[in-house]
C-alpha cells in the first residue's frame, strides 16, 4: 500500500486554523492530505512538540534534525524515500512523489465546490477561524449565498446528528438514574486545587 508519512516542525496543531491567524499553507496541505487519503494513500502525521520519539526512530528524519534542526522541517516522506523538506509540496507534487495515475487523480472538485464542502464541515466542527477563512474565499470566488446557506444547513445537520447520537451513547452507557461522575475528572481543561496536571481525555 502506498504511504505518505510528514513529520511536522512544533506546532499547535496541524490544520493551520487552531489560532486566531489561519495559515492557508497548512490548510491546502490538510486538504490535500485528505484527498490522498480518500484515493487509498495511507497518511501518517507527526509533530515535533508532540511525538519527538517518532523523529527519533527514523534514521532519514533524525539525521535532517541532527544537521539543521526544527528549521529544516517539515520532512515528507514517501514510503522510506524522501521527497520534499522545509516545505509543503503541492497537490501536483505528492500525486506525482505517489505514482497516482490520472484515473486515480479523477476530476478534481471545482474551487467553489471545494469552499461549499469547508463550509458545512466547519460548522459541524464549530471552527469559528475555519468558517471566516473559508467563507472570504468562496465568496471572492463568486459562490452566492444561497449556496453557502446550503452547505451550512447540510453542516448543521451533521453536527445534529452527531449531538443526538453522542448523547444518546452517554444515555445508554450510564443511565438516568446514575449517579454523576465524580468531580473534577474527565475533560474539564483545569485540575482541581492541590491536583497535578488533568490525566483526563483533554
Amino acid at each position: 500500500m502506498r504511504s505518505i508519512t510528514v513529520y511536522d516542525p512544533p506546532m499547535c496543531c496541524a490544520t493551520g486554523v487552531c489560532g486566531p491567524d489561519v495559515d492557508p499553507e497548512l490548510v491546502r496541505f490538510a486538504s490535500d492530505l485528505d484527498w490522498l487519503a480518500a484515493r487509498g494513500v495511507e497518511v501518517a502525521r507527526f509533530n515535533l512538540a508532540r511525538e519527538p520519539q517518532r523523529f527519533a526512530e527514523n534514521p532519514a528524519v533524525k539525521a535532517i534534525l541532527q544537521r539543521a534542526g526544527s528549521e529544516a522541517l517539515p520532512a515528507i516522506l514517501v514510503g522510506d524515500r524522501l521527497v520534499a523538506q522545509g516545505r509543503y509540496p503541492s497537490r501536483e507534487e505528492l500525486a506525482a512523489a505517489l505514482e497516482l495515475s490520472a484515473a486515480e487523480t479523477g476530476p478534481a472538485l471545482s474551487a467553489q465546490v471545494e469552499e461549499l464542502v469547508a463550509l458545512g464541515a466547519a460548522i459541524a466542527a464549530s471552527c469559528e477561524p475555519c468558517f471566516k477563512y473559508h467563507y472570504d474565499k468562496a465568496r471572492k470566488l463568486g459562490v452566492g449565498a444561497e449556496a453557502m446557506r446550503a452547505a451550512v444547513r447540510i453542516g448543521e445537520a451533521v453536527k445534529a446528528a452527531s449531538t443526538r447520537n453522542i448523547l444518546a451513547l452517554a444515555e445508554k452507557l450510564i443511565g438516568s438514574g446514575a449517579p454523576g461522575a465524580a468531580p473534577g475528572k474527565g475533560c474539564r481543561g483545569a485540575s482541581e486545587p492541590g491536583e497535578g496536571k488533568s490525566s483526563g481525555c483533554c
